[in-house]
């Protein structure tokens, strides 16, 4: 559910999904690993810097990741995303669709607010520098 949140989280900032990538290999599977290293780094060179396939100045991403970052730090996100993982347990189902579906009916909606709410706010007092965020 992590990665999903996350993703979602900057889509809504306007950076690419594609930037963050979760996949687990054990020890044992060394092969795996390196495919799956491999493959983030050809698809980062792909997407270049930060901003660049965003089509963002750098203090709009600024504001938009500082803006995200404050959001998912929020009690009230927080608590949902708590909620829908108690839920996503008790159904037993770890879908990619079943998470999505989820996500779209209880959480996005409040995603997009908090953040917008927090964009406001961080305008009105400045953007921080990139070692704030």
């Amino acid at each position: 559910m992590t990665s999903h949140v996350t993703r979602k989280v900057l889509e809504i900032a306007g950076v690419d999904p594609k930037r963050l990538e979760l996949n687990w290999a054990s020890a044992a599977e060394a092969p795996l690993f390196v495919r799956l290293i491999t493959s983030f780094t050809d698809t980062i060179k792909q997407l270049g810097p930060l901003g660049d396939t965003e089509a963002m100045a750098e203090d709009e991403l600024r504001l938009k990741l500082s803006a995200a970052r404050s959001a998912v730090e929020s009690v009230k996100l927080r608590t949902r995303w708590g909620k829908l993982a108690l839920n996503l347990r008790k159904e037993n189902d770890y879908a990619p669709e079943v998470i999505e579906a989820k996500m779209a009916d209880k959480i996005n909606e409040a995603m997009m607010r908090e953040m917008a709410k927090q964009e406001r706010t961080i305008a009105e007092s400045g953007v921080q520098s990139a070692k704030g965020i």
